[in-house]
Protein backbone atom coordinates (compact mmCIF):
# COMPACT_ATOMS: atom_id res chain seq x y z
CA UNK A 1 0.00 0.00 0.00
CA UNK A 2 1.35 3.45 -0.95
CA UNK A 3 2.18 5.47 2.14
CA UNK A 4 0.20 8.67 2.61
CA UNK A 5 1.33 10.66 5.65
CA UNK A 6 -1.20 12.20 8.00
CA UNK A 7 -2.52 15.50 6.70
CA UNK A 8 -2.36 17.01 10.20
CA UNK A 9 1.26 15.95 10.82
CA UNK A 10 2.40 19.50 11.60
CA UNK A 11 -0.48 20.36 13.92
CA UNK A 12 0.94 19.36 17.31
CA UNK A 13 4.72 19.12 16.90
CA UNK A 14 6.86 21.91 18.35
CA UNK A 15 9.69 23.20 16.13
CA UNK A 16 12.66 25.06 17.58
CA UNK A 17 15.33 27.14 15.88
CA UNK A 18 18.76 25.49 15.79
CA UNK A 19 21.18 27.98 17.34
CA UNK A 20 21.39 31.16 15.29
CA UNK A 21 20.67 29.40 12.00
CA UNK A 22 17.56 29.49 9.86
CA UNK A 23 16.91 25.78 10.42
CA UNK A 24 14.02 24.62 12.57
CA UNK A 25 14.09 21.11 14.03
CA UNK A 26 11.28 19.19 15.72
CA UNK A 27 11.57 19.17 19.51
CA UNK A 28 11.77 15.38 19.20
CA UNK A 29 13.84 13.70 16.50
CA UNK A 30 14.07 9.98 15.77
CA UNK A 31 17.45 8.35 16.28
CA UNK A 32 18.21 5.16 14.36
CA UNK A 33 21.08 4.02 16.60
CA UNK A 34 19.12 0.94 17.70
CA UNK A 35 16.36 -1.22 16.19
CA UNK A 36 16.99 -0.29 12.55
CA UNK A 37 19.91 -2.60 11.78
CA UNK A 38 20.26 -5.81 9.84
CA UNK A 39 19.43 -7.82 12.96
CA UNK A 40 16.08 -6.03 13.24
CA UNK A 41 12.78 -6.32 11.39
CA UNK A 42 12.35 -3.93 8.46
CA UNK A 43 8.57 -3.85 8.85
CA UNK A 44 8.89 -2.68 12.46
CA UNK A 45 11.37 -0.02 11.32
CA UNK A 46 8.89 1.02 8.63
CA UNK A 47 6.07 1.29 11.16
CA UNK A 48 8.22 3.50 13.42
CA UNK A 49 9.40 5.81 10.64
CA UNK A 50 5.87 6.24 9.30
CA UNK A 51 4.43 6.92 12.76
CA UNK A 52 7.19 9.41 13.53
CA UNK A 53 6.55 11.38 10.34
CA UNK A 54 2.79 11.26 10.93
CA UNK A 55 3.45 12.92 14.31
CA UNK A 56 5.53 15.73 12.79
CA UNK A 57 8.99 14.25 13.41
CA UNK A 58 10.82 15.45 10.33
CA UNK A 59 14.38 14.71 11.49
CA UNK A 60 15.91 11.24 11.21
CA UNK A 61 19.38 10.85 12.70
CA UNK A 62 21.83 8.18 11.54
CA UNK A 63 25.55 7.41 11.47
CA UNK A 64 27.64 5.25 9.20
CA UNK A 65 28.28 2.69 11.97
CA UNK A 66 24.68 2.26 13.15
CA UNK A 67 23.36 -1.29 12.94
CA UNK A 68 24.39 -3.89 13.77
CA UNK A 69 26.10 -4.73 11.50
CA UNK A 70 27.64 -1.29 10.85
CA UNK A 71 26.05 0.43 7.86
CA UNK A 72 22.85 -1.59 7.98
CA UNK A 73 20.73 1.15 9.60
CA UNK A 74 21.52 3.44 6.67
CA UNK A 75 20.72 0.63 4.24
CA UNK A 76 17.37 -0.02 5.94
CA UNK A 77 16.54 3.68 6.00
CA UNK A 78 17.48 3.89 2.33
CA UNK A 79 14.87 1.22 1.55
CA UNK A 80 12.23 3.12 3.54
CA UNK A 81 13.15 6.36 1.82
CA UNK A 82 12.80 4.82 -1.60
CA UNK A 83 9.55 3.00 -0.84
CA UNK A 84 7.78 5.48 1.47
CA UNK A 85 9.37 8.88 1.96
CA UNK A 86 10.93 9.82 -1.38
CA UNK A 87 8.03 12.14 -2.35
CA UNK A 88 8.54 14.04 0.92
CA UNK A 89 12.34 14.48 0.80
CA UNK A 90 12.10 18.26 1.06
CA UNK A 91 10.11 17.92 4.29
CA UNK A 92 12.86 15.84 5.90
CA UNK A 93 16.10 16.53 7.75
CA UNK A 94 18.40 13.51 7.40
CA UNK A 95 21.71 13.45 9.23
CA UNK A 96 24.67 11.11 9.32
CA UNK A 97 28.09 10.98 10.97
CA UNK A 98 31.55 9.48 10.63
CA UNK A 99 34.37 8.87 13.06
CA UNK A 100 33.91 5.39 14.51
CA UNK A 101 35.51 2.33 12.91
CA UNK A 102 33.87 1.19 9.68
CA UNK A 103 36.49 -0.64 7.59
CA UNK A 104 39.97 -2.16 8.06
CA UNK A 105 43.16 -0.20 7.82
CA UNK A 106 44.27 3.27 8.87
CA UNK A 107 41.52 5.21 7.02
CA UNK A 108 38.46 3.45 8.41
CA UNK A 109 37.86 5.61 11.47
CA UNK A 110 38.60 8.90 13.28
CA UNK A 111 38.71 12.40 11.80
CA UNK A 112 41.00 12.59 8.80
CA UNK A 113 39.79 14.25 5.60
CA UNK A 114 40.20 10.85 3.92
CA UNK A 115 37.88 9.11 6.39
CA UNK A 116 35.20 11.78 6.57
CA UNK A 117 34.82 12.34 2.82
CA UNK A 118 34.92 8.62 1.99
CA UNK A 119 32.45 7.88 4.80
CA UNK A 120 30.05 10.55 3.61
CA UNK A 121 30.13 9.15 0.08
CA UNK A 122 29.45 5.64 1.41
CA UNK A 123 26.53 6.88 3.53
CA UNK A 124 24.97 8.64 0.56
CA UNK A 125 25.21 5.45 -1.50
CA UNK A 126 23.68 3.32 1.27
CA UNK A 127 20.72 5.67 1.64
CA UNK A 128 20.35 6.47 -2.06
CA UNK A 129 20.64 10.22 -1.42
CA UNK A 130 22.24 13.08 -3.29
CA UNK A 131 22.94 14.89 -0.02
CA UNK A 132 22.33 14.71 3.72
CA UNK A 133 21.04 17.74 5.54
CA UNK A 134 23.56 17.50 8.40
CA UNK A 135 26.90 15.71 8.45
CA UNK A 136 28.81 15.33 11.72
CA UNK A 137 32.24 14.56 12.95
CA UNK A 138 31.06 11.77 15.26
CA UNK A 139 33.86 12.14 17.81
CA UNK A 140 36.98 14.25 18.29
CA UNK A 141 40.21 12.73 17.00
CA UNK A 142 43.16 13.16 19.39
CA UNK A 143 45.72 12.62 16.61
CA UNK A 144 44.34 14.60 13.67
CA UNK A 145 44.62 18.41 13.64
CA UNK A 146 41.21 19.96 14.28
CA UNK A 147 41.83 22.17 11.25
CA UNK A 148 41.89 19.05 9.03
CA UNK A 149 38.69 17.58 10.48
CA UNK A 150 36.79 20.87 10.26
CA UNK A 151 38.24 21.49 6.80
CA UNK A 152 36.78 18.16 5.72
CA UNK A 153 33.35 19.17 7.03
CA UNK A 154 33.65 22.48 5.19
CA UNK A 155 34.53 20.60 1.97
CA UNK A 156 31.63 18.18 2.42
CA UNK A 157 29.21 21.12 2.66
CA UNK A 158 30.78 23.11 -0.18
CA UNK A 159 30.78 20.06 -2.46
CA UNK A 160 27.03 19.62 -1.99
CA UNK A 161 27.24 16.39 -0.01
CA UNK A 162 25.63 18.06 3.02
CA UNK A 163 23.80 21.31 3.77
CA UNK A 164 25.11 21.81 7.33
CA UNK A 165 28.06 20.72 9.47
CA UNK A 166 27.90 19.40 13.03
CA UNK A 167 30.04 17.84 15.73
CA UNK A 168 29.30 15.23 18.38
CA UNK A 169 30.76 14.57 21.85
CA UNK A 170 33.33 17.38 21.65
CA UNK A 171 34.45 18.98 24.93
CA UNK A 172 33.69 22.67 25.59
CA UNK A 173 37.24 23.64 24.60
CA UNK A 174 37.21 21.52 21.44
CA UNK A 175 33.79 22.92 20.54
CA UNK A 176 35.00 26.49 20.89
CA UNK A 177 38.01 25.82 18.65
CA UNK A 178 35.97 23.88 16.09
CA UNK A 179 33.40 26.66 15.90
CA UNK A 180 36.11 29.27 15.33
CA UNK A 181 37.74 27.23 12.55
CA UNK A 182 34.44 26.58 10.77
CA UNK A 183 33.42 30.21 11.10
CA UNK A 184 36.68 31.31 9.46
CA UNK A 185 36.11 28.80 6.66
CA UNK A 186 32.62 30.20 6.05
CA UNK A 187 30.69 27.08 7.06
CA UNK A 188 29.32 27.76 10.56
CA UNK A 189 28.93 24.90 13.00
CA UNK A 190 25.18 24.33 13.07
CA UNK A 191 24.78 21.79 15.84
CA UNK A 192 26.43 19.74 18.59
CA UNK A 193 25.18 16.29 19.53
CA UNK A 194 26.10 15.34 23.11
CA UNK A 195 24.78 12.70 25.45
CA UNK A 196 22.68 14.22 28.24
CA UNK A 197 20.18 12.95 30.76
CA UNK A 198 19.45 13.09 34.49
CA UNK A 199 22.18 10.53 35.17
CA UNK A 200 24.73 12.04 32.76
CA UNK A 201 25.06 15.79 33.13
CA UNK A 202 28.53 16.54 31.78
CA UNK A 203 27.21 19.15 29.34
CA UNK A 204 26.24 21.40 32.26
CA UNK A 205 29.96 21.84 33.08
CA UNK A 206 30.67 24.43 30.38
CA UNK A 207 29.40 22.96 27.11
CA UNK A 208 25.91 24.47 27.24
CA UNK A 209 27.46 27.89 27.90
CA UNK A 210 29.84 27.53 24.94
CA UNK A 211 26.97 26.52 22.64
CA UNK A 212 24.94 29.53 23.74
CA UNK A 213 27.90 31.88 23.22
CA UNK A 214 28.69 30.43 19.78
CA UNK A 215 25.08 30.30 18.57
CA UNK A 216 25.20 26.53 18.11
CA UNK A 217 22.14 24.36 18.73
CA UNK A 218 22.26 21.16 20.78
CA UNK A 219 20.54 17.88 19.94
CA UNK A 220 20.74 15.44 22.82
CA UNK A 221 21.21 11.69 22.51
CA UNK A 222 20.52 9.07 25.20
CA UNK A 223 17.92 11.33 26.90
CA UNK A 224 16.43 8.31 28.68
CA UNK A 225 19.79 6.78 29.64
CA UNK A 226 19.27 3.92 27.19
CA UNK A 227 15.83 3.24 28.64
CA UNK A 228 16.81 3.40 32.29
CA UNK A 229 14.81 6.62 32.73
CA UNK A 230 11.54 4.83 31.98
CA UNK A 231 9.40 2.45 34.01
CA UNK A 232 10.68 -0.48 31.96
CA UNK A 233 13.26 -1.82 34.43
CA UNK A 234 11.44 -1.24 37.72
CA UNK A 235 10.44 -4.91 37.91
CA UNK A 236 13.51 -6.48 36.35
CA UNK A 237 14.99 -6.75 32.85
CA UNK A 238 12.24 -7.60 30.35
CA UNK A 239 12.93 -9.88 27.41
CA UNK A 240 13.74 -7.94 24.24
CA UNK A 241 14.82 -4.79 26.09
CA UNK A 242 18.14 -3.06 25.38
CA UNK A 243 19.68 -4.45 28.56
CA UNK A 244 18.74 -7.96 27.46
CA UNK A 245 20.45 -7.68 24.05
CA UNK A 246 24.13 -8.69 23.78
CA UNK A 247 24.92 -5.77 21.44
CA UNK A 248 23.15 -3.11 23.53
CA UNK A 249 24.98 -0.31 25.30
CA UNK A 250 22.84 -0.58 28.43
CA UNK A 251 24.26 -3.47 30.44
CA UNK A 252 22.46 -5.34 33.19
CA UNK A 253 25.30 -4.40 35.56
CA UNK A 254 24.40 -0.71 35.13
CA UNK A 255 20.90 -1.28 36.52
CA UNK A 256 21.90 -1.06 40.18
CA UNK A 257 19.56 -1.02 43.20
CA UNK A 258 20.62 2.59 43.88
CA UNK A 259 19.72 3.66 40.33
CA UNK A 260 16.41 1.78 40.45
CA UNK A 261 15.49 3.48 43.73
CA UNK A 262 16.02 6.89 42.11
CA UNK A 263 14.10 5.80 39.01
CA UNK A 264 11.18 4.69 41.20
CA UNK A 265 11.08 8.09 42.97
CA UNK A 266 11.33 9.95 39.66
CA UNK A 267 8.55 7.75 38.30
CA UNK A 268 6.34 8.75 41.24
CA UNK A 269 6.97 12.44 40.51
CA UNK A 270 6.15 11.94 36.84
CA UNK A 271 2.85 10.29 37.80
CA UNK A 272 2.00 13.30 39.95
CA UNK A 273 2.54 15.44 36.83
CA UNK A 274 0.27 13.18 34.80
CA UNK A 275 3.21 11.98 32.70
CA UNK A 276 5.27 8.89 32.13
CA UNK A 277 8.85 9.02 33.41
CA UNK A 278 10.10 9.11 29.81
CA UNK A 279 7.96 12.17 29.12
CA UNK A 280 9.22 13.97 32.22
CA UNK A 281 12.83 13.10 31.32
CA UNK A 282 12.32 14.66 27.87
CA UNK A 283 10.71 17.77 29.37
CA UNK A 284 13.63 18.07 31.82
CA UNK A 285 16.09 18.25 28.91
CA UNK A 286 14.02 20.58 26.74
CA UNK A 287 13.95 23.12 29.58
CA UNK A 288 17.48 24.09 28.50
CA UNK A 289 17.16 27.00 26.02
CA UNK A 290 20.17 25.88 23.97
CA UNK A 291 18.69 22.42 23.37
CA UNK A 292 16.95 22.43 19.99
CA UNK A 293 15.85 18.80 19.90
CA UNK A 294 15.92 15.55 21.83
CA UNK A 295 16.89 12.40 19.95
CA UNK A 296 14.64 9.56 21.01
CA UNK A 297 15.23 5.94 20.16
CA UNK A 298 12.36 3.49 19.97
CA UNK A 299 11.55 -0.16 19.48
CA UNK A 300 7.88 0.39 18.62
CA UNK A 301 5.53 3.11 17.31
CA UNK A 302 3.92 3.21 20.77
CA UNK A 303 7.20 4.36 22.33
CA UNK A 304 7.42 7.21 19.81
CA UNK A 305 3.86 8.23 20.65
CA UNK A 306 4.69 8.19 24.36
CA UNK A 307 7.76 10.40 23.88
CA UNK A 308 5.85 12.89 21.72
CA UNK A 309 3.30 13.05 24.52
CA UNK A 310 5.90 14.96 26.54
CA UNK A 311 5.08 18.05 24.48
CA UNK A 312 1.71 18.42 26.19
CA UNK A 313 3.45 19.37 29.45
CA UNK A 314 6.97 20.80 29.12
CA UNK A 315 6.83 23.17 32.08
CA UNK A 316 8.63 22.16 35.27
CA UNK A 317 8.08 24.23 38.39
CA UNK A 318 10.97 25.25 40.65
CA UNK A 319 9.58 22.88 43.25
CA UNK A 320 9.58 19.96 40.79
CA UNK A 321 13.11 20.78 39.64
CA UNK A 322 14.29 20.90 43.26
CA UNK A 323 12.62 17.54 43.94
CA UNK A 324 14.42 16.02 40.94
CA UNK A 325 17.74 17.38 42.23
CA UNK A 326 17.09 15.91 45.69
CA UNK A 327 16.26 12.51 44.21
CA UNK A 328 19.36 12.47 42.03
CA UNK A 329 21.57 13.53 44.96
CA UNK A 330 20.13 10.92 47.34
Amino acid sequence: MVYQPAEDRYRDMLYRRCGQSGLMLPALSLGLWHNFGGVDTLENARAMVRRAFDLGITHFDLANNYGPPPGSAEESFGVLLKQDLAPFRDELIISSKAGYRMWPGPYGEWGSRKNLVASCDQSLRRMGLEYVDIFYSHRPDPDTPLEETMGALDYIVRSGRALYAGISSYTPEQTQRAAAILRDLGTPCLIHQPSYNMFNRWVEDGLLDVLADEGIGAIVFSPLAQGLLTDRYLDGIPEGSRAAKPWGFLKARNITPDKLQKVALLNDLAKERGQTLAQMAVAWILRQPVVTSVLVGASSPAQIEDNVGALTNLSLSDEELNTIEEILAS
